[in-house]
């Protein structure tokens, strides 16, 4: 009987351990992989101050703004997902080699007299900046937003374009 407690206890160790070290590499590749995307939403002060009732004090403040910056030959692609979003509520902003984007996610509830019961969406400002690899043409940048995810066309620099500067 003591070496099939043994026994169960060996196969719970084995179990716990596995789990535990699948969990690791779950939130290993997690933060490894959204590398910046991990975004801090800001709320309002007006907002932060309301009564506990409001559902904005239980909701997260942090959450993810997937992305991916694709290279071809002529330009970088810089695609964002920032779902629940309107067109009108973006900003985007080029500084040297630094693609900024920034924003408000606007919390829409359909009801004050209701519970939450699951809450990851984060709601308020955020602004996330996005190293580029390659010098861009900033003049020439083109960006379109469908479904929910920002498409930025960035044409890059062409190596034959020379910019005088005049000396003062």
């Amino acid at each position: 009987m003591l070496d099939s407690f043994k026994q169960v206890g060996k196969n719970i160790s084995r179990e716990l351990s596995r789990t535990w070290e699948n969990l690791t590499e779950g939130w290993h590749e997690l933060l490894s992989r959204s590398n910046e995307a991990l975004t801090h939403f800001a709320r309002k002060r007006d907002e932060e101050n309301v009564e506990s009732s409001h559902p904005l004090p239980g909701f997260p403040s942090w959450s993810l703004l997937a992305g991916e910056v694709e290279e071809t030959d002529k330009d970088i692609v810089v695609r964002i997902e920032v779902p629940g979003m309107e067109k009108e509520d973006l900003q985007i902003t080029i500084d040297g080699n630094m693609l900024c984007l920034s924003g408000e996610k606007r919390i829409e509830r359909e009801s004050k007299h209701s519970n939450y019961h699951i809450m990851e969406r984060a709601y308020g400002s955020f602004q996330r900046t996005i190293p580029l690899p390659r010098n861009i043409d900033a003049d020439e940048v083109e960006a379109s937003y469908k479904n929910g995810v920002l498409k930025i066309h960035l044409p890059k620099m062409t190596a034959g374009k020379v910019k005088s500067i005049p000396l003062s």
